[in-house]
């Protein structure tokens, strides 16, 4: 509901005025979350992997083949390589190149004008956001024989004073608003090269927070493994307690000519079973992009691309798996399509291998039960996967998954060809080689098997009768039935947390994975096979549907506890549809609630030493109001706003205060008072979960208008 003061306002009283237009960098500093993922130490070393990454994509093109890396006493960053330099002449808006580079988004030259045929920067904003987040910056460029030099300001150009000295909440005060390009010395004869150092912005980030050395040198190897001939030196000039560098300057280099085969024996860690493959090739495939005309208008113009692929690939004697992808050598830590490609052409080669190895495998082909499986064929697996792509597409700016679809085809070809050729070649080494790996592979499939085999047998005669509860239930300690309560919570990373947060006492923990089956659809059959629905029937542990016994339940309140978004809404309606249809006396009983996490966290800061004040809202409205009773009080409150997109961001602290301590939370019981309740319950349920999809159409689209005139009317 509105509150009175919303109410009545005027309709007129929302104006153009209010409106709020975010100029170059401003962006980015008022929103750092979106381009860097977030403002804690992950999002410090991101930045740092912006610049140094500018710095390996030249060396990828064959500019440069080192590149230096120092971490300063004052807690700044510097990154040196010896390519190109960045352009410093003016571009046609009277710029030179270096101010293009560092205070215009978007703006490089990996938008496919020639000077990088493959590139792991490609949205034209990594060097840009971390002047924007840097309280100072400073960048040299040896070009032509010349030195030139320039600083920024939080993203504005200016000159620096530094005999001023040092202040903790402003290290450095531009004397100078505005200042371009200079030229500040003569360069040494026929070196090019780029030095950029920063300071990060203590406005944006933590002050605990600090680069961190040992990050640092994980991600240098990796990349001198990736970029063959490459010298990357890491200096660590720090003398910070717990810091390499306390005891004095820390130096490692890193080289290595051997390329991802070096970095898949660095990665193993089994005796090994095969040696290192390596998997090359390469496919094109055709990309509609817009292009300028002659008019400087935008036109959809077809490109043909290259994707280059190389794989390296070896076996070991143990059961890990390791696999590392990576695009354009940025780490894709959470795969994408070249790696849906590369294990999609795995399991199809090996398949294939056994297939015509059966009998001397001893497989039975009339046995349908012995088939290999992806996990059988990664058993034991080192491998990395990298591919070339000339602007690929990303998911976000992070990086971390490629979304390119024709990448997925042309990996698979690749590695379906050559492992093929491996698998099947006439040398008596890799006969042998490849002879152990399908035995390997099967061995893992038989084991796969029997494993199996022996869990069914163990397991209950019926999905609803078992003397054993699931091992992913964290129960409680209590036996008094009306003390206890029963969490069902979305995804393991917010059941780490409410596992913190929880009074084990009286409070059981049973994570659920996603959106379980939509009962209303299917049959009591399916239902019964699927694992998530029979998990929550066992642990409640009444039986379902006719035979359902309210005395035999094992806790007093079940608490559905999921994300405060569109998806937690809709697995909050999965589980109610299954309270509603196979333990609805539950339901009747008022024994089922909803909890109530907040969606967002204000901190007001406090005077002195006190701690902050945090207040949490529930809604968009709520917030709105919140900030405005603030903002009229004169009150400050720490920006960015803290929204949380699920369970698992909240420590447990906050989990406990808002969702899960009785004292504090808030929970919306789930009940049908009478009949009629009952009969619109059944009439709900059948209209949103059912398989009538048209009047659910309609209601959507009436809900939606009638949503627009409340929000008019607000």
């Amino acid at each position: 509901m509105p509150s009175t003061s919303a109410s009545k306002q005027r309709p007129d009283s929302y104006t153009a005025r209010h409106l709020s237009v975010l100029e170059g960098l401003e962006a980015v500093r008022k929103r750092p979350g979106m381009y860097i993922g977030s403002t804690d130490s992950r999002g410090l070393m991101h930045c740092l992997w912006e610049i140094i990454d500018n710095a390996v994509d030249e060396a990828l093109e064959g500019h440069g083949d080192h590149i230096d890396v120092v971490l300063h006493p004052d807690g700044s960053v510097e990154v040196r390589d010896r390519a190109r330099g960045i352009p410093v002449d003016n571009t046609a808006a009277g710029l030179s190149g270096v101010e293009v580079v560092f205070t215009k988004l978007h703006a490089g030259g990996k938008f496919g004008g020639g000077s990088y045929a493959a590139s792991g920067g490609l949205h034209g904003v990594g060097a840009s956001v971390v002047n924007a987040l840097s309280s100072r910056l400073d960048v040299e460029v040896d070009r032509g024989g010349k030195t030139y030099a320039m600083s920024f300001h939080r993203g504005e150009p200016g000159t620096f004073d530094d005999n001023k000295g040092v202040s903790p909440d402003s290290p450095f005060e531009p004397f100078i608003d505005h200042s371009e390009l200079r030229v500040v010395g003569k360069a040494a004869r026929g070196r090019t090269g780029t030095r950029i150092r920063y300071w990060a912005d203590p406005q944006i980030f933590p002050r605990t927070s600090a680069f961190s050395y040992d990050e640092l040198v994980t991600r240098a190897r990796q990349t001198s493994f990736l970029v063959p001939g490459l010298t990357l030196v890491i200096r660590d000039e720090r003398r910070l307690p717990g810091t390499p560098g306390e005891d004095g300057p820390v130096e490692e280099v890193f080289k290595h000519d051997g390329g991802i085969a070096d970095f898949v024996d660095h990665l193993a860690s089994d005796a090994a079973a095969t040696d290192t493959w390596m998997l090359r090739g390469s496919g094109t495939f055709e990309e509609t992009v817009q292009t300028l005309d002659d008019n400087g208008h935008l036109r959809p113009k077809d490109v043909e691309r290259t994707c280059d692929v190389e794989v390296a690939v070896r076996w070991g004697t143990g059961y890990d798996t390791e696999v590392r992808s990576f695009v354009n050598i940025i780490a894709t830590p959470k795969g994408g399509t070249h790696l849906a490609g590369f294990e999609q052409a795995l399991l199809k080669v090996v398949r294939k291998q056994v297939d015509e190895n059966a009998r001397r495998l001893k497989i039975s082909a009339k046995d349908g039960k012995e088939r290999i499986e992806k996990d059988d064929v990664l058993a034991g697996l080192t491998a990395v996967v990298t591919v070339r792509v000339p602007e690929p597409q990303f998911e976000g700016q992070t990086k971390e998954v490629l979304g390119t679809a024709p990448v997925r085809q042309i990996v698979s070809k690749v590695v379906d060809r050559e492992l093929t050729t491996l698998l099947t070649s006439s040398s008596r080494n890799v006969k042998t080689q490849a002879a152990l790996l399908l035995e390997k592979v099967v061995g893992e499939m038989r084991a796969r098997i029997q494993a199996r085999t022996q869990k069914e047998i163990s397991r209950r005669k019926t999905a609803l009768e078992s003397s054993s509860l699931p091992a992913k239930l964290a129960d409680c300690r209590t036996d008094d039935v009306s003390r206890s309560e029963l969490f069902i919570v979305e995804g393991d990373s917010a059941l780490g947390t409410a596992k913190l947060a929880r009074s084990s006492e009286f409070q059981a923990l049973l994570p659920i994975r996603g959106k379980i089956l939509n009962v209303q659809k299917a049959s009591l059959a399916d239902m019964l096979k699927n694992v998530e629905c029979a998990s929550i029937i066992q642990v409640i542990g009444a039986g379902s549907g006719r035979s359902f016994d309210l005395d035999a339940v094992r806790y007093g309140k079940i608490v559905l506890m999921t994300d405060a978004d569109v998806d937690g809404a809709h697995i909050r309606t999965l589980l109610l549809t299954l309270f509603f249809r196979y333990m609805r006396p539950l339901v009747e009983a008022g024994r089922v609630f909803a909890a109530v996490p907040p969606l967002h966290r204000v901190e007001i800061p406090a005077h002195g030493r006190a701690k902050s004040e945090l207040v949490y809202t529930y809604s968009e409205p709520e917030l709105t109001r919140v900030l405005s009773r603030l903002e009229r009080s004169n009150r400050r409150y720490k920006e960015p706003i803290q929204r949380y997109k699920g369970l698992g961001e909240m420590d447990a602290r906050q989990l406990a205060e808002t969702t899960m301590d009785p004292g504090r939370r808030t929970l919306r019981k789930i009940t049908m008072a009478d009949e009629s309740a009952l009969q619109h319950a059944e009439t709900v349920f059948e209209l949103l979960m059912g398989n009538d999809v048209a009047p659910r159409k309609d209601f959507i689209v009436a809900g939606a208008e009638q949503l627009d005139r409340d929000r008019i009317d607000a």
